[in-house]
C-alpha cells in the first residue's frame, strides 16, 4: 500500500508516497480501506518530532479516516492514534463507527478527531448543559467549528475567537453568537455582551496567550479546558483569582487515552451526537480536499493557518494494490 511520508525543510513541507505492506489487523482491530484522511495540528507536531505516537501504535501520520471495511461496502469512520494517512489502516474496532449515510464519504473523514475531541472535552470533561455560556478559541479550526456546532446543538450560548478577520464569517456560519477577532478583544467584548464573570466553559487550544483572559471572564465554578499550547506553555496565572472563582483548570488530550477509554467515548458519541449528522443539525465544514500527491500543500495550508475548517486527503483515486 501507499502511505504519506512528510518532512519539514526550512519552514516548508515535502511529502512523498512510500510503499509498505498492508497492515494485518491484530486482536480487536479491523482493516479499513481509506477513502479520506483528515489533517490535524497533531500531525504537524509529530513531523516536528514533538508528538510521537503512543507505544505500540503506527508511526505513520494520521489520526482520523473515513472508508470502508475491507472486502465490504460498509461505510465507516475511525478515530486513530496513528496510521491514517495511508491507503489502508488497521483500526481498533471500538474506535470505528458508521459514517452518516447522507454525508459524502470524504467529508466524513472530518468527523472523528474534531467531533470526538469536542465531545470528550465540552461534554465529558466540561459537563456542558443547555443554557451554558461557552468560549471557544481558534474557532475556525476543525475542532473549533465542531465545538461551536456541538455547543449550539446542546443549547449553549457560544463566543468564538479567530485571529484572522476573514474567518469571522465561518464562526457565524457554524452558529457562534459572538464572533471575536483576536484574543485581546475577548474580555471587553464578552463583558459588553454577556456581562462580567459570564463564561461557564472555555475550550482553549492556545495556552499562555489566552489563559489570563479566560480566567478574567470565567464565571464562579467555571471550567477552563486546555487541549493544546499553540500560544505557549507557560502562562502567567493569577492563583488568587483562580481560587476566588473556584475555577477548575483541566488539561486534556485525546490521542494518549487508552483504546478502552476511546471506545467508551465513541459509544457515547454514537448515541448522543452522531445522529445529528443525519438530520443536518451537524455538518463537517470542509476547507479543502487534496489528493495524496499534493499532501505537502495540504500540510502547508494547515501550518500557515489559511484553513477555515477541515483539510482532507482524498485517497479514492489511488489504484488498489495488487
Amino acid at each position: 500500500m501507499k502511505y504519506l511520508h512528510v518532512v519539514e525543510r526550512e519552514g516548508r513541507y515535502v511529502s512523498e508516497l512510500r510503499e509498505s505492506d498492508v497492515p494485518v489487523p491484530q486482536g480487536e482491530e479491523v482493516l479499513v480501506r481509506v477513502a479520506a484522511s483528515g489533517l490535524n495540528r497533531a500531525d504537524l507536531s509529530q513531523i516536528a518530532g514533538r508528538y510521537p505516537p503512543p507505544l505500540g501504535e503506527s508511526d505513520i501520520l494520521g489520526l482520523e479516516v473515513s472508508g470502508t471495511i475491507d472486502g465490504s461496502d460498509h461505510r465507516v469512520c475511525a478515530l486513530l492514534a496513528g496510521g491514517g494517512h495511508a491507503e489502508y489502516v488497521a483500526a481498533p474496532q471500538g474506535q470505528v463507527f458508521p459514517a452518516p449515510p447522507q454525508l459524502d464519504l470524504v467529508a466524513a473523514a472530518g468527523i472523528p478527531e474534531a467531533f470526538l475531541t469536542t465531545f470528550a472535552n465540552l461534554v465529558v470533561e466540561g459537563g456542558l448543559a443547555a443554557g451554558a455560556r461557552v468560549l471557544i478559541h481558534a474557532g475556525a479550526s476543525g475542532v473549533g467549528l465542531a465545538a461551536i456546532q456541538v455547543a449550539k446543538l446542546l443549547g449553549a450560548y457560544v463566543a468564538a475567537t479567530t485571529r484572522t478577520s476573514e474567518k469571522l464569517a465561518a464562526l457565524t456560519a457554524a452558529g457562534a453568537d459572538l464572533a471575536i477577532h483576536g484574543a485581546p478583544r475577548v474580555v471587553p467584548e464578552i463583558e459588553q455582551q454577556w456581562g462580567r464573570d459570564a463564561v461557564d466553559i472555555v475550550l482553549d487550544p492556545i495556552g499562555a496567550a489566552t489563559l489570563p483572559g479566560d480566567l478574567a471572564v470565567l464565571a464562579p465554578g467555571g471550567r477552563i479546558i486546555c487541549i493544546a499550547t499553540m500560544g505557549g506553555r507557560g502562562p502567567p496565572l493569577d492563583l488568587s483569582l483562580l481560587m476566588r472563582k473556584r475555577a477548575r483548570l483541566i488539561g486534556s488530550v485525546l490521542r494518549a487515552r487508552s483504546r478502552a477509554e476511546k471506545a467508551a467515548l465513541v459509544r457515547r458519541f454514537c448515541g448522543e451526537i452522531l445522529p445529528a449528522f443525519q438530520t443536518g443539525a451537524l455538518r463537517v465544514m470542509v476547507d479543502s480536499v487534496l489528493p495524496p500527491t499534493r499532501a505537502a500543500d495540504a500540510f502547508q495550508r494547515l501550518r500557515d493557518n489559511r484553513n477555515a475548517g477541515k483539510v482532507l486527503i482524498d485517497w479514492r483515486g489511488q489504484p488498489a494494490p495488487v
